[in-house]
């Protein structure tokens, strides 16, 4: 068994980070990001983001088994084909280009959504899903799937799609679910490939394991007493600060 060497601090705030990780599987869709923060800034920018893709494999399971049947698996189909490009896109990237310049422009493209998603949201009269197009599918799907590959990140812009869909908040939580689960394995080969996950990173996540299950029950005590409408702003705070962090 091999750990990196950290200080007492540094440990906290993996601690932390792993709470981020189940809290966002289980009711609160982007406070993950402030995890990915804090692992970038305990562990070198590559190794944090392989030690952060078990964690939130181990998530997914948690997400899966709360609300694996309220998604809307439709949503899901549409999505593959544009994720599945935006994957292969954001692995050439993690191959060849510097990931800082990378960050701060998905936190650029993540102010934009939200903007373009509220904007939408407010002149709309009918209260019918908003991005049934085909253009919104491939721009929100792409963009997720090469943010989630490049960093982590793709929990915002998802958000923002689903947000925009007008998702009750059990059937956001279940699609993400499935979104997340599936695209997170597909994520599992390219990092390898990558040498994003080590053996010591696999140790890592088993010491963290305690602190995500603590995270996870947080995260379904917090969903179980919010309204919609404040679910919904949950979701626009968290993934602004998310955008926020890849830009500094």
């Amino acid at each position: 068994m091999t750990l990196p060497e950290l200080a007492p601090i540094a440990w906290a705030a993996l601690a932390f980070a792993a709470m981020t990780v189940g809290a966002s599987k289980t009711g609160l869709p982007g406070a993950n990001t402030l995890g990915i923060a804090l692992f970038a800034a305990v562990m070198p920018a590559r190794e944090s983001t392989g030690a952060m893709l078990l964690l939130l494999l181990v998530g997914d399971v948690f997400a899966l088994a709360l609300y694996r049947r309220h998604a809307d698996l439709r949503s899901l189909v549409r999505l593959a084909p544009s994720v599945i490009i935006g994957l292969i896109v954001g692995a050439a990237f993690l191959a060849f280009v510097d990931d800082v310049w990378v960050k701060r422009s998905i936190g650029v493209v993540l102010l934009a959504l939200i903007a373009l998603t509220m904007w939408r949201r407010r002149i709309e009269q009918e209260q019918r899903r908003v991005p049934g197009g085909r253009g919104a599918v491939i721009g929100y799907g792409s963009l997720g799937g090469f943010t989630t590959m490049v960093a982590n990140a793709g929990g915002p812009v998802m958000s923002m799609y689903f947000l925009a869909s007008r998702f009750e908040m059990k059937a956001f939580l279940g699609t993400a679910a499935w979104f997340f689960a599936i695209v997170n394995v597909a994520k599992l080969p390219f990092s390898i490939g990558l040498g994003l996950i080590t053996v010591e990173t696999v140790w890592l996540d088993l010491v963290l394991l305690l602190p995500l299950v603590i995270g996870a029950a947080i995260g379904r005590l917090v969903i179980r007493r919010v309204s919609q409408a404040v679910f919904e702003r949950i979701v626009v705070i968290l993934t602004v600060v998310g955008a926020i962090y890849l830009l500094f």
